[in-house]
């Protein structure tokens, strides 16, 4: 827990904040914070900085706030073949830690169609995950979400409209293309992975009828949390260390 966030709704109108949850147990036994430290905090999607702590108590932990700074922003969106509940849940503050902004959780062709009865899929249950992602990783953004449960309507109907300006990758087990700055323009990456086993040929086609790249991290066939992880921590170091690319971070 590297920024400790709090809901708009917890602070009150004299800046204060009354923590008698995990926060509090972990700025209490973890931080071992006394009156008078300072912690790194935020406000869910608003600005962060740091409150100081004015009691501590066996149950309780009463902090001042003082947020006047902008978060880290979310740097790439994700289109994700929906995958098995309990990997969505594994994936959800990963996705939040890693700087996800929009993910549309999607119906292909190798996708069961009872995972999207998932409660995973439920904002009750998904916000907390994601708010743990984002303060393991210090920002206050936490992604959102959509399903699409019609592929080739969100292709033809919602991909431009929701993503109009955007670098397209489309991750697929066995092709030859590897990523790298030079498949990759300035604009913020939209990146595409499906369902183990990959996207079929029509959807293939699809997809690049619709300008994205497709290319893959070698012969191996991951599952869905792995693939993500891996794939977005790639295009992290590009956008990082290539000089031909901003960093996502300004």
């Amino acid at each position: 827990m590297n920024r400790i966030l709090f809901e708009s709704d917890e602070i009150d109108e004299d800046g204060v904040v009354m923590l008698r949850d995990h926060r509090a147990e972990h700025i209490r036994k973890v931080l071992k914070a006394a009156p008078g430290k300072e912690l790194k905090t935020g406000t869910v999607n608003g600005l962060c900085g740091f409150s100081q702590v004015l009691e501590v108590s066996s149950d309780s932990v009463c902090l001042e706030v003082r947020h006047t700074n902008q978060s880290i922003q979310p740097w790439f969106d994700l289109i994700l073949a929906m995958p098995r509940p309990l990997v969505l849940k594994r994936l959800w503050p990963q996705l939040a830690t890693l700087g996800a902004g929009k993910i549309i959780l999607l119906q292909s062709a190798r996708v069961e169609k009872f995972y999207f009865s998932s409660q995973w899929i439920d904002p009750v249950a998904v916000r907390p995950l994601l708010i743990e992602g984002a303060m393991q990783s210090g920002s206050t953004y936490l992604p959102t979400f959509q399903i699409s449960r019609n592929f080739k309507r969100f292709m033809h109907d919602e991909l431009d409209a929701l993503f109009k300006e955007s670098s397209r990758l489309m991750a697929h087990p066995g092709t030859t293309t590897a990523l790298g700055a030079d498949n990759m323009d300035a604009c913020r990456p939209l990146l595409a992975v499906g369902p183990e086993g990959g996207w079929k040929r029509d959807e293939i086609d699809l997809f690049a009828a619709n300008g994205f790249s497709m290319f893959s991290l070698g012969s191996r066939v991951m599952r869905s949390d792995t693939a993500c992880i891996a794939l977005i921590a790639v295009m992290n170091y590009i956008f990082e260390f290539r000089p031909s690319l901003p960093s996502h971070h300004t």
